[in-house]
């Protein structure tokens, strides 16, 4: 029987798990890291730096090291980074629909968690880590994330695209294609369900999230995504 659009949408979140040679959480490793995922325009990285600043913790944030493990991974091991690599801007975001492009954007797919887990073990000791970044896929981070060390925040549409407009970011990608109102259209389409992908996986396997709406203040969403860290 073919899979319905929510399944497709929630396989293409679901990665398969990288193999590792390190062990799993439930042996101790990395059980001094809370992981904070989620859409694009959530507001991770804001709820990130506060927290940080208020109780003390070392922030990792998955986006300021996606160019160097681009740089660490190879065609064999990351198949979808060396395809998207060798891309037009057009190819990218114009001439292909939000679903192939769903389905084959290399972050999205997995391609270099391992490399996330390596580096923080690779952390000195320390205070607890806090992890955030859309490369936080459920079913990647679950084998590494104690109870009460995980959550993901899950913004709307409307509230992604007012985010993206108030860091003035909106057109960053789009308006170097050749059709930015199609690229954008496409990339809007894309997170969308990228978010929704996440939703599903994560009511499927019971792990935390909070929807982001903008009925909560962002001093609002620090605290509750402080209580659910037992911060």
């Amino acid at each position: 029987m073919a899979a319905g659009p929510g399944r497709r949408r929630e396989r293409a979140v679901e990665a398969a798990q990288p193999a590792l040679s390190v062990p799993p959480a439930s042996t101790g490793a990395l059980s001094d890291v809370f992981w904070l995922g989620g859409g694009s325009g959530a507001g991770k990285s804001t709820v990130a730096r506060r927290l940080a600043d208020r109780h003390g913790l070392r922030l990792y944030a998955t986006d300021d090291v996606m160019a160097e493990h681009a740089r660490r991974s190879p065609a064999e091991v990351s198949p979808a980074l060396a395809e998207f690599a060798a891309m037009d801007m057009d190819e990218r975001w114009v001439r292909r629909s939000p679903e192939t492009m769903l389905e084959t954007f290399h972050w999205f797919r997995g391609e270099g968690f391992d490399l996330i887990v390596e580096d923080l073990l690779r952390l000195p000791q320390g205070p607890a880590v806090l992890v955030e970044g859309f490369r936080l896929l459920p079913e990647l981070v679950r084998p590494w994330a104690g109870p009460g060390r995980a959550l993901w925040l899950l913004p709307t549409p409307a509230f992604r695209r007012a985010a993206f407009d108030s860091r003035g970011s909106t057109w960053q990608i789009a308006g170097r294609t050749s059709d930015p109102p199609r690229a954008l259209d496409n990339l809007l389409a894309r997170d969308r369900m990228f978010t929704d992908g996440l939703r599903e996986q994560t009511r499927r396997m019971g792990l935390p999230v909070v929807e982001v709406d903008g009925t909560l203040s962002e001093d609002d969403l620090a605290d509750r995504v402080a209580r659910a860290f037992g911060l």
